[in-house]
């Protein structure tokens, strides 16, 4: 029996509170994030760069369309969702590109989060302002 081409390839990337579902599939470089454009939906080209740097890294910008859902966080946080779902995706597109990503840190997940406020004080460090008297 042959072996079957994988057409659709799923990822999912978090960051902070943000989390991607990544869809890749053949096409022409189109990516589309929440039925919208890359650019419109990512004004800021941080952002945008972030989304594309796996895509450009492994050299498929032009040849897969991506299709992102994404929800939770903000701008810099859904963006990098979006690169670490990408970058999960890839590798189940061709698996190839593992060791690419890899040593880039495309599929790691950065760990890093808010850090929860404390009984007591204003914020998680923030404490009450000292008076003399």
């Amino acid at each position: 029996m042959p072996e079957a081409k994988v057409i659709d390839a799923l990822g999912t990337g978090r960051r902070k509170t943000s989390v991607a579902r990544v869809r890749i599939r053949p096409g022409s470089g189109k990516i589309t994030i929440n039925k919208r454009e890359l650019e419109e939906y990512f004004p800021i080209p941080q952002d945008r760069n972030a989304v594309t740097s796996p895509l450009e890294h492994c050299e498929l910008r032009d040849s897969v369309d991506v299709i992102i859902r994404v929800h939770g966080g903000g701008n810099t946080g859904q963006a990098g969702a979006c690169m670490q779902g990408i970058g999960r995706a890839l590798v189940k597109y061709d698996s190839d590109l593992h060791d690419r990503l890899r040593e880039k840190e495309y599929l790691t997940r950065d760990s890093r989060m808010k850090e929860r406020k404390k009984p007591g004080l204003h914020g998680a460090r923030r404490g009450t302002q000292f008076s003399k008297r």
